[in-house]
């Protein structure tokens, strides 16, 4: 999966200590890309839904879209910024966890 570009969220959070982004894929968001980042974080995953919904927590981050759709959002704590780098590359499929 490519990343074409990432923007700054439409939601604010930097108020909170979060920067978060939107990422735009190459493709949609499927089943297989959300379980490839699951070791990030606890997941939920809601794929019963009209529009699948995910959402993967941990202390420093959260990732979060719909299944199906080409972005995805990715909300980062403020002294854990360099965590972007490596979630992109799991996205991407560069690097295994």
């Amino acid at each position: 999966m490519k990343i074409l570009r990432v923007t700054p969220s439409p939601e604010p959070c930097v108020e909170a200590g979060w920067h978060a982004s939107q990422y735009y894929l190459d493709g949609p968001v499927t089943k297989q890309l959300v379980l490839s980042l699951r070791p990030l974080g606890s997941l939920l995953l809601l794929e019963h839904l009209r529009q699948p919904f995910f959402k993967i927590e941990s202390h420093h981050y959260m990732i979060k879209g719909l299944l199906g759709d080409t972005s995805l959002r990715v909300a980062l704590h403020r002294d854990y910024q360099h965590e972007a780098e490596r979630i992109r590359r799991i996205i991407t499929g560069g690097e295994e966890i």
